[in-house]
């Protein structure tokens, strides 16, 4: 393997790194070269390096999502991916750029809206099931196994799939409580999510706009 890289290669590297948005190790896989002698190219060339964020969101632009988006081909597929969007508009998780956790998490203690989120997600999109995830949230004084039996077959994800439940044991025996707990649904793949807020502002920006 070649550990140096000719001055007349500049303007090569430049456009592998810059528009094809190569990584340092595509680029010296690309020109048989160590990773090293690419690395000293740069430095002897001055071709200023990506920042680790901009590095880190060119390497999430290439990954292969877990999911496809499908073809919505009857009226009513259109409505329930509307409907979706707006409970996920209400009670999901947004995120922010700041924020580390970037998964799709849609929060309820009603088992027909949670039906019908996940029948939204299911025909919007071709999804890894193996990729969904319970948390169920309960008391103490509740059977957690009935529950989570309850929502396993309410969700149609197998029990192997919920997480560790969180049970409450501080709360008002006297007061109001969830008859079946409440339920995040999750699905961990942040184009999903990004992909739900794209439809969201798509929406906002139609019905709602600024001005």
């Amino acid at each position: 393997m070649t550990q140096t890289i000719p001055d007349n290669k500049k303007s090569l590297i430049v456009d592998l790194y810059r528009n094809k948005k190569y990584s340092i190790k595509e680029i010296s896989d690309y020109l048989k070269v160590s990773v090293d002698a690419t690395t000293f190219f740069f430095r002897k060339q001055n071709i200023q390096r990506r920042t680790q964020k901009e590095a880190q969101y060119e390497k999430f632009l290439k990954k292969t999502p877990s999911f496809k988006k499908n073809i919505l081909k009857n009226a009513d597929l259109k409505t329930l991916s509307i409907i979706g969007i707006m409970l996920y508009w209400a009670e999901g998780f947004k995120g922010n750029d700041s924020s580390t956790y970037q998964a799709v998490d849609f929060t309820n203690s009603d088992p027909n809206m949670i039906k019908i989120f996940l029948k939204f997600l299911r025909s919007t999109y071709s999804l890894n099931e193996s990729k969904l995830r319970i948390l169920l949230y309960c008391y103490s004084d509740q059977n957690v196994t009935d529950l989570v039996r309850f929502w396993s077959k309410t969700t149609l994800i197998p029990q192997s799939q919920f997480s560790k439940p969180y049970v409450k044991s501080n709360f008002n025996k006297d007061g109001n409580k969830m008859k079946h707990g409440m339920v995040h649904v999750r699905y961990s793949d942040k184009k999903l999510l990004l992909d739900i807020k794209s439809m969201i502002e798509f929406y906002v920006k139609k019905y709602a706009p600024v001005g």
